[in-house]
């Protein structure tokens, strides 16, 4: 009995000495986030959290130090500053989540497996996304995209040298996601399209849903109004039913 108590102090302090390094990242972590955190941390997926990349209403990403000396991407959705009712909006209408249940915290869970089930499936049609890792309640760990420690650029702030080639490649992915994966990304553009080794990767799949879902047209044409505009800022003239016809058509 005292052995066992011995033990289980032990072990807390050990969580406890492990969740400290976490609290330096402006507290932005609650309890329940930095005892996860640490989970996945003694499971070897990580070896320390390294600076951030994205600070956002909803959720933070962190680049993490692995083992072997490489990185990767950590995306931690805040359990209490989220935006439930328009999380709960773009899972009611996803065929795949119509058994969801609207608790707040079940939400973000859900939405956190959404996006780890979007990036699977994109991957395995081809689409360049990050290569998701793994995924524990409001925390999933990505393949880390950049140079060293230093994340690729997004699309609207990187170096365009090929405006046509960039369409060209934009188009591919997008085909694929739509036509192959048969899925629509619903809040696409420059700001969640990484761009690297020449190549743009789409990222930010949380809200993506299935080409089944009766608001996936409307999402379909936002998606396409915002690239449309970011092309023609660059000089590649296109409308949107250019741009449309192009990722929808038959070959």
């Amino acid at each position: 009995m005292y052995f066992d108590r011995f033990i289980n102090e032990i072990e807390f302090l050990i969580i406890m000495a492990g969740q400290e390094r976490f609290k330096t990242y402006g507290n932005v972590f609650d309890e329940f986030t930095r005892r996860n955190l640490f989970k996945l941390q003694c499971q070897g997926f990580f070896e320390e959290l390294v600076s951030p990349i994205s600070i956002g209403k909803e959720a933070n990403i962190f680049s993490a130090r692995t083992k072997e000396g490489g990185y990767v991407a950590i995306k931690i959705y805040r359990l209490e500053n989220c935006n439930f009712n328009k999380m709960w909006s773009y899972l009611m209408s996803d065929p795949r989540y119509k058994n969801s249940k609207p608790q707040r915290r079940q939400i973000i869970f859900t939405w956190v497996q959404r996006e780890f089930r979007n990036l699977m499936k994109s991957r395995e049609a081809g689409v360049h996304v990050p290569t998701p890792i793994h995924f524990l309640h409001n925390i999933i760990i990505e393949e880390f995209l950049g140079k060293g420690n230093i994340p690729a650029p997004q699309l609207n702030r990187a170096e365009i040298k090929d405006i046509d080639k960039l369409h060209e490649l934009l188009v591919k992915e997008l085909r694929l996601l739509y036509k192959k994966a048969e899925l629509v990304h619903a809040d696409l553009s420059s700001f969640n399209i990484l761009l690297h080794e020449g190549k743009p990767v789409i990222i930010d799949m949380s809200q993506s849903t299935s080409t089944n879902d009766p608001n996936s047209t409307e999402y379909l044409a936002r998606d396409i109004k915002n690239i449309a505009k970011f092309l023609n800022k660059f000089g590649f003239e296109i409308s949107d039913e250019r741009l449309h016809e192009e990722i929808t058509k038959n070959i």
